[in-house]
C-alpha cells in the first residue's frame, strides 16, 4: 500500500484491515513469537512504516516491529514511544474475522450474528457510544479490537503527523509486540532498540479510560505427591493427590477468588490442574494492588499447603512461585509529567479521563520496572477476549488525536 493511501486511510478502515489477519497466540509454546502467524501483521505493519518514510524501521527475529517518526527541526523534547501488540487471545477462533460496521449506533441489543448478542445491559460501556458507529465480528470469532485497534489508533495518529508539518513532535518512536496475551513477549522487548524513555501503551478499553496501576503478580505451582497402592489394599496406605487438590481448591476463601472480587479487590485463582493419584500439579495466580496484601496471600497458601501436608503423613505439597510484575504506580510517580501529559492530552481532544487501575497486568508494567515508564491509554474497544467484542470507530479517532495531542505537549518539553 502507497503512502499516500494509507495516509488518507481512516482508522476505521485500518482497523478492519487488521483484524482480518490471524494472530491468534499460544499458552503451549516457549517461543517468540508463539505462532507463525503473528509474522504476517508484523510484516504488514513494517511494509507500512516505510512506506510512510519512517527511519530505523525493522522487524526483528522475535517478530517486534520497529520504527521511528524524526523529530521536528528544532524540537528538543524527550522521544516518546507508542506501543500496542500484534497477537489476539487463544482459546477463541481468531482466524477468519469478517468485520461488520453498524453504522450511527441507536441502543439497545445488537445481533452480532451465529447466537451473539450484544446487549448493553452487559455491557454498560456500550451505552457511551450511541449515534456512533461500531465494528463486532459476525459472532463466529473474537473480534480482535484487543489490540488491533490499538494499532490502528497509533498507525493513524502516525498518518496524520506524517501529513501535517505543522505539528510539532519529539522522536516518536512505535512498537508492535508480539505475544503480549501470553505475557512473555515483552521479555524480549528491544529496550536497546527503542530509544525512547517514555512511552504509552494503547491496549485499554472506553474512551477515556487511563490506566497507571496494575496488579502485583505472583505465579506458580502447587504440586502434590502422593502415595499410589492397588486400591484393593489401599488403606491406611495410599494417599490421593487428587483429594488432596480438592483440599487444596477448597481452602481458597471464598472472598479470596476472581469471580467474587471487584475493583481493588486481589484474589488468588487456580488456573490449571493436571494429575493423577501420584501426583497433581496445580497452576495458581495470585494478584492484588497491594505488594503486602499479596504476600499475605501467598504466606496464607502456603500455610494451608502445610497444614494439609502435616495431615497427610506421606504427602508432599509444594509451593513454587515467582514474581510476575509489578504495580507500575510507584514507578510512574517518579516522573509525574508522564501520567500528566497523558490527562492534558485528553483534555485537548475534549475527552473526561477516567483513571482506572488495570486488574491485570500490561506490557507497559514490565517496561516501565525495566526503565521506560509506560502508562496505558484506552483504545476504544470493549469486551475483549470474547465473540462480543466490539470496537467504536469514533473512539478509535479520539484515540489517535491523542496520540498526536502526546507528541505536541511532549514538543514542548525540555530532556
Amino acid at each position: 500500500m502507497d503512502a499516500k493511501t494509507l495516509i488518507n486511510e481512516s482508522v476505521a478502515d485500518k482497523f478492519m484491515r487488521y483484524v482480518q489477519v490471524d494472530t491468534t497466540s499460544s499458552e503451549l509454546s516457549d517461543e517468540t513469537p508463539s505462532t507463525p502467524q503473528q509474522w504476517d501483521l508484523a510484516r504488514m505493519l513494517e511494509a507500512e512504516l516505510e512506506a510512510m518514510r519512517l527511519e530505523d524501521v525493522e522487524l526483528d527475529e522475535h517478530c517486534f516491529v520497529l520504527g521511528r517518526l524524526p523529530a521536528s527541526p528544532g524540537v528538543t523534547g524527550p522521544p516518546i514511544g507508542l506501543v500496542a501488540h500484534i497477537d489476539t487471545v487463544s482459546g477463541i477462533p481468531g482466524s477468519g474475522v469478517t468485520p461488520v460496521l453498524h453504522r450511527s449506533y441507536g441502543g439497545g441489543p445488537i445481533q452480532v450474528g451465529n447466537g451473539v448478542v450484544l446487549d448493553p445491559a452487559d455491557s454498560p460501556a456500550l451505552a457511551g457510544a450511541v449515534g456512533c458507529d461500531i465494528v463486532t465480528s459476525d459472532g463466529s470469532t473474537l473480534l480482535g479490537a484487543d489490540d488491533k485497534a490499538g494499532i490502528a489508533d497509533i498507525m493513524r495518529a502516525l498518518a496524520i503527523l506524517v501529513n501535517d508539518a505543522s505539528i510539532p513532535r519529539p522522536d516518536v518512536w512505535v512498537c508492535f509486540t508480539p505475544d503480549e496475551e501470553t505475557g512473555k513477549g515483552v521479555l524480549k522487548f528491544p529496550y536497546d532498540r527503542f530509544k525512547a524513555k517514555i512511552a504509552y501503551t494503547f491496549d485499554g478499553g472506553e474512551l477515556g479510560e487511563l490506566s497507571d496501576e496494575t496488579f502485583n503478580a505472583v505465579n506458580g505451582t502447587v504440586t502434590i505427591a502422593g502415595r499410589s497402592v492397588h486400591p484393593g489394599s489401599a488403606r491406611g496406605k495410599m494417599v490421593n493427590a487428587l483429594h488432596l487438590a480438592g483440599e487444596v481448591l477448597a481452602s481458597i476463601p471464598a472472598g479470596w477468588r476472581p469471580e467474587t472480587t471487584s475493583e481493588r479487590e486481589g484474589f488468588i485463582h487456580p488456573t490449571d490442574i493436571e494429575g493423577n493419584v501420584e501426583q497433581v500439579k496445580i497452576k495458581m495466580i495470585l494478584r492484588d494492588f497491594d505488594q503486602g496484601f499479596l504476600e499475605a496471600k501467598e504466606a496464607a497458601l502456603v500455610r494451608t499447603l502445610a497444614a494439609i501436608q502435616e495431615r497427610y503423613p506421606g504427602a508432599s505439597v509444594r509451593w513454587d512461585g515467582s514474581m510476575g510484575y509489578r504495580n507500575m504506580k510507584a514507578e510512574l510517580n517518579k516522573d509525574p509529567r508522564v501520567v500528566k501529559m497523558a490527562l492534558r492530552a485528553m483534555e485537548m481532544a475534549g475527552i473526561r479521563p477516567v483513571i482506572k487501575p488495570i486488574r491485570g497486568g500490561t506490557d507497559g508494567a514490565r517496561m516501565t520496572f525495566n526503565g521506560v515508564l509506560t502508562p496505558n491509554i484506552f483504545t476504544g474497544g470493549g469486551d475483549a477476549h470474547s465473540r462480543r467484542e466490539w470496537a467504536c470507530v469514533q473512539w478509535m479517532e479520539k484515540a489517535a488525536e491523542v496520540a498526536v495531542n502526546l507528541a505536541r505537549l511532549w514538543a514542548q518539553e525540555t530532556q
